[in-house]
């Protein structure tokens, strides 16, 4: 393994995750970045870890995936706590998600029943029962959903970790280099063009997010669906009085953006996020800023007097099914990690743990097998 050299497009939570597990084991591994490390969609993240209030009955494997990620969190956090020699912000409080109306309460019991027939671990909470958990909440929550295994971690804290213990292990990392193509001879990925001319490789993986499906040199067939779809969101202050421990989320039956809060150890606390397609445009609107805010404001009134400390929006790279897209390709010793939408925090332990173990293998797992490209060449 010590002879494999390994490259990486990509240099987000995926990228650095898949890098750190494989220098971990003895790799050359090198990671491309167009930018800077970890600064787009795992920068712009909220870092929830919400299989249960995501859970859709049409996408069972995804939530299958979503789970799974989430039990081996416990591990993963201690094992790069340790190598980073730092905290990233993992905390169990649990979610609550609300209804304001009667019409919410009409979606949120659609969605209790759809969790219940998945075998969710979930709790229905009366407005009284959920205003006990958190006393921030409006007094017009008419019901809530309480899903206490949903998590949260801080995904700047894990950005910074990973870039410290990918390069701990001995990995390499080129911030701002741009891959200039991936190069392959007869159906054979052998390495990548740079700004600094050719760099072989003996396995490329592609874990550039949104940007995956506009790095050149692939065959047509092979290119990822993947698309860029934007999200708003902003950080208030919390101050005493206006606290809240557990992640929040809305539903509304009315509103073009659902929201949810997420408390920050630190006393922030993280608004989002709006979705919209507008390619690969991050510029922030008046109208996504104030539907979050009202959205916030609506289910937790006291945000009214909080200082609004930072506004932001990210790329989520969304493919064509909203599932990541995992493992092999029709190119021999191209690998893809991407597509991972809104799920790119949840999916990283899985998604690093699986790809590392594929590369080091040469064996698909049954965990990734019906995620992989193949699902969309008919």
């Amino acid at each position: 393994m010590e002879n494999k050299k390994i490259i990486i497009i990509g240099g987000g939570v995926i990228g650095l995750g898949i890098g750190w597990q494989l220098a971990k084991a003895g790799a050359t591994v090198t990671i491309y970045e167009r930018a800077q490390a970890g600064r787009a969609a795992s920068w712009a993240a909220a870092g929830m870890l919400a299989p249960l209030a995501e859970a859709h009955s049409e996408e069972p494997e995804l939530l299958k995936l979503g789970c799974q990620s989430l039990e081996r969190y416990p591990q993963w956090v201690n094992e790069l706590e340790n190598d980073a020699e730092m905290s990233i912000g993992y905390r169990v409080e649990g979610t609550l998600v609300v209804g304001l109306e009667p019409d919410d309460t009409h979606q949120l019991r659609h969605l209790y029943t759809a969790q219940q027939d998945l075998g969710l671990d979930v709790e229905w909470l009366t407005g009284r029962e959920a205003r006990e958990i958190e006393s921030a909440l409006s007094p017009r929550v008419t019901a809530a959903i309480r899903c206490a295994t949903d998590y949260q971690v801080d995904n700047r804290l894990m950005v910074t970790a990973l870039q410290r213990a990918y390069q701990a292990c001995g990995g390499v990392l080129h911030e701002n280099s741009a891959i200039e193509k991936i190069v392959t001879v007869n159906g054979v990925a052998t390495g990548v063009q740079t700004q600094n001319g050719f760099q072989a490789a003996d396995v490329l993986i592609l874990a550039a997010g949104c940007w995956s499906a506009q790095v050149e040199g692939l065959p047509d067939t092979t290119i990822p669906p993947v698309r860029p779809v934007k999200g708003q969101m902003l950080a208030l202050q919390m101050e005493e009085g206006i606290t809240v421990k557990n992640v929040i989320r809305t539903v509304r039956a009315r509103y073009p953006t659902s929201v949810y809060l997420v408390p920050r150890t630190d006393g922030r606390l993280i608004v989002g996020a709006t979705s919209e397609e507008m390619g690969f445009d991050t510029r922030l609107t008046a109208g996504g800023v104030f539907e979050l805010l009202r959205g916030a404001w609506e289910a937790v009134p006291g945000v009214y007097e909080l200082p609004l400390l930072e506004t932001w929006t990210g790329l989520r790279p969304g493919s064509r099914d909203n599932a990541p897209i995992l493992g092999k390709t029709p190119v021999e010793n191209l690998v893809y990690a991407t597509g991972h939408y809104r799920n790119g925090i949840l999916l990283t332990p899985i998604t690093a743990y699986e790809i590392a173990k594929l590369i080091l293998t040469g064996e698909t797992s049954e965990t990734i097998a019906p995620f992989q490209l193949d699902r969309f060449i008919m």
